[in-house]
């Protein structure tokens, strides 16, 4: 069974994904393999230098600040650069799930619904937390501006919206209460592959 885990920006998506991961489900990172494949794999490198230019890498690695720059206010050019990636993403992702031996595995993904890719799992798992919460724990992390976390959390579709599409949900707002709904879920997913 393929499990989407997804939630906005700041909802706390790899916390609960480490959660499940120490329940030994096997977890695959779609934004850590998307760096890595823009990173490692030659195809999509090429594909990206053809879309930006020689400055979209350094040194032999992705220039994140100027690609950032160039899709910032750019969505078309955004949506180019998704069509590179995601697909890379997809088939590498595919290629991982035929190597895992578990009743199921968790794609930790962001942008599942905005994206029009419920249909690829059997399950989603919502991670919600109060808006603010997310603001704060965005700008500790990142160590940026509340003004960039609101301008990034635009693109991201609320959780109202995301709430009826999915089939579980986890507030992440107490570290006890989440796990506590963690280990009640695998359970749940572990009779349902029964």
């Amino acid at each position: 069974m393929i499990v989407g885990l997804t939630g906005g920006i700041g909802s706390g998506k790899s916390t609960v994904a480490q959660m499940f991961n120490e329940l030994g489900v096997p977890i695959y990172d779609s934004d850590k393999e998307a760096k890595n494949l823009m990173n490692d794999d030659a195809k999509v490198k090429k594909a990206i230098i053809s879309l930006f230019g020689k400055m979209a890498y350094e040194g032999g690695k992705l220039n994140r600040t100027f690609l950032a720059s160039k899709v910032f206010y750019d969505k078309k050019l955004l949506e180019k650069l998704n069509k590179i990636v995601h697909p890379a993403v997809r088939a590498h992702f595919e290629k991982w799930v035929e190597n895992q031996d578990s009743p199921y595995v968790i794609q930790e993904t962001a942008l599942i619904f905005e994206n029009q890719m419920q249909a690829s799992y059997h399950r989603i798992i919502l991670v919600t937390a109060p808006l603010e919460l997310r603001i704060n724990r965005v700008v500790q992390r990142d160590d940026v501006a509340k003004e960039a976390v609101l301008s990034r959390m635009e693109n991201q579709l609320s959780d109202e919206e995301k709430i009826p599409k999915s089939d579980f949900l986890v507030e992440n707002v107490d570290l006890t209460l989440t796990k506590e709904r963690v280990v009640e879920i695998h359970q749940l997913l572990l009779n349902q592959v029964g």
